[in-house]
């Protein structure tokens, strides 16, 4: 297992509120649940995530998502163009970051499936290094039908599979 180099921010969550309050600027907040994970991987950073500031680059966190998001469908024996018989298509993604993470870091990364709907769930990401929250994150994620070109509806089996 590699080292941590992983290290907060300066500015704490409270400094963050007050610049959005006194700038106008409207945060995006994003958290996981109170629960064990649906899934959970490491990833280790490699070079390609790396940006000028010798640190994780802001673009690194929807890669880790996309490759967070195949290996949690490859756990339970599916994927993006076959989950319970149809296709995945990510809708919207938000990010919100809370440290650095640098090159060798190994991340973990842990998953939820939450606010399951008719047509799709959304996937929140918490990305951490050692005791340090890297980054969350959320995909809304819905049920494609390539061949009609629209969405579908949820299949039974996701929703029996996921529904708590």
């Amino acid at each position: 297992m590699q080292g941590c180099h992983a290290r907060s921010f300066k500015a704490t969550l409270e400094e963050l509120e007050l610049l959005s309050f006194n700038t106008c600027m409207t945060r995006i907040k994003l958290s996981v649940p109170n629960r064990e994970p649906d899934y959970r991987t490491q990833i280790e950073l490699t070079v390609n995530f790396i940006n000028y500031g010798n640190h994780m680059g802001n673009d690194a966190v929807a890669t880790l998502c996309h490759e967070g998001r195949l290996r949690f469908l490859k756990s339970i024996g599916h994927t993006e163009l076959d989950c319970f018989g149809k296709s995945l298509i990510q809708a919207d993604a938000a990010y919100m970051y809370r440290g650095e993470a640098f090159y060798g870091d190994l991340l973990e990364v842990e998953m939820y499936v939450e606010d399951i709907n008719e047509y799709g769930y959304d996937l929140l990401y918490k990305f951490s290094c050692g005791s340090k929250t890297i980054a969350f994150a959320k995909n809304g994620i819905v049920f494609f039908d390539y061949e009609t070109r629209k969405l579908s509806k949820a299949p039974q089996e996701f929703l029996d599979h996921f529904k708590k």
